[in-house]
């Protein structure tokens, strides 16, 4: 489990590690935080959503909140978002049970209702990659504004963030990273399983990923299904992971940004959740874990836990017949639900074209194995 968090903390990095490393450099504002100098401005299609870092920039622990998931609200036809009479309408299964491609439909343009059917979609498909959007042009405010429809937008922990909205997580490399001859001197691949920021005690749900540049073939995103996943388990294995609970941290990725020279806006959390999550919407229940933030199962012995966590993460790994694979095109936006997937991004292309990205997550409810059993035992506790 240390290799594959390293993985992780060695890409993440580099986005503020190229600084120093290679021709972008980085300097100090007037109001003293870090920002990209040199030529990223010149150069980024977007250039307002450069990542930047304040040093002096701390927040308080996250409160808990009342979560209403926006796809129990939903029609299951989808006559707001799959409209009938939309003749430029597109849709493609990437797969029997997981991933779709949507064209026609401007995410920018839906209604309230039609965000709840985004909502559901995403909710009983797992990943969906809209094509031709115009998200990226819409003003930051606006962005955010459409996000917080789905829940409480996260502000990431230690992440480059646009000047003014640390609720906006970026993804950059320039062109002139060298991340890749770097980081295959020391790995052999850059695979990396996760499902974002598990550490919250509210972890995101509907999320957003929007490429802004990328190179013109690589830096895909595969995405892994973890409902399928459980749901291939034996029946006598399901049971024995049932009521298991997993500690989630965030403090290795904190240490990391501060070796790095970057940011921590909060300090960093460790969290309990059960190894299986049920989906408060679909009712599917989903294996719960991955290697980046999960450390360890309550109540065993270290070596009876990482067996089990070792045989859950080989298991997704290998099973190419659960994946998908997210290819980028220009004005790509990619939906997954972080309650039911895992994603990898790829490190396959050298050098020479930027990869330039903005994440919108929204947090959703606190992980739940049986949605019955709790409403249950919390009207028992109001009586």
């Amino acid at each position: 489990m240390s290799n594959s968090f390293s993985t992780i903390q060695s890409i993440a990095a580099s986005t503020f590690r190229q600084t120093r490393d290679n021709n972008t450099t980085v300097e100090k504002d007037e109001s003293g935080r870090l920002v990209l100098a040199g030529d990223a401005f010149e150069e980024a299609s977007y250039p307002k959503y450069l990542p930047t870092w304040d040093t002096n920039e701390h927040y308080e622990p996250l409160t808990s909140f009342d979560f209403v998931d926006p796809g129990s609200r939903a029609d299951s036809a989808f006559p707001n978002l799959l409209r009938n009479d939309n003749e430029s309408l597109k849709v493609k299964r990437l797969t029997p049970k997981f991933g779709t491609e949507v064209r026609g439909v401007q995410l920018s343009q839906l209604s309230d209702a039609g965000k709840d059917e985004l909502a559901l979609l995403v909710a009983q498909r797992g990943v969906v990659v809209f094509r031709d959007q115009d998200f990226a042009d819409l003003p930051i405010e606006d962005a955010l504004k459409f996000s917080s429809h789905f829940g409480r937008n996260h502000i990431h922990p230690t992440s480059g963030a646009p000047k003014g909205f640390p609720q906006v997580h970026l993804v950059y490399r320039s062109k002139n990273d060298s991340v890749y001859d770097s980081f295959f001197q020391e790995h052999v691949s850059s695979i990396a399983w996760h499902s974002d920021v598990t550490y919250e005690r509210q972890p995101p749900g509907t999320t957003f990923l929007a490429m802004l540049d990328g190179p013109e073939t690589g830096g895909d995103t595969i995405f892994a299904d973890t409902v399928e996943a459980y749901n291939r388990l034996s029946s006598k294995f399901r049971e024995m992971l049932s009521g298991l609970e997993v500690l989630h941290s965030g403090v290795a990725q904190a240490q990391s940004s501060r070796a790095q020279g970057g940011v921590v806006r909060r300090d960093p959390i460790e969290t309990f959740h059960p190894l299986i999550r049920q989906h408060p919407v679909t009712k599917q229940k989903a294996l719960y874990v991955n290697p980046q933030f999960s450390r360890y199962i309550k109540g065993l012995k270290r070596e009876e836990s990482d067996a089990i966590l070792n045989f859950i993460y080989d298991f997704i790994s290998k099973s190419a017949d659960i994946q998908v694979r997210a290819s980028w095109e220009p004005k790509s936006v990619v939906v997954w639900d972080n309650r039911r997937t895992v994603h990898s991004a790829l490190l396959d292309w050298a050098s020479g074209e930027r990869r330039h990205a903005f994440r919108l997550t929204p947090q959703a409810e606190r992980p739940t194995e049986d949605w019955d059993k709790a409403e249950e035992q919390s009207r028992e506790g109001s009586n």
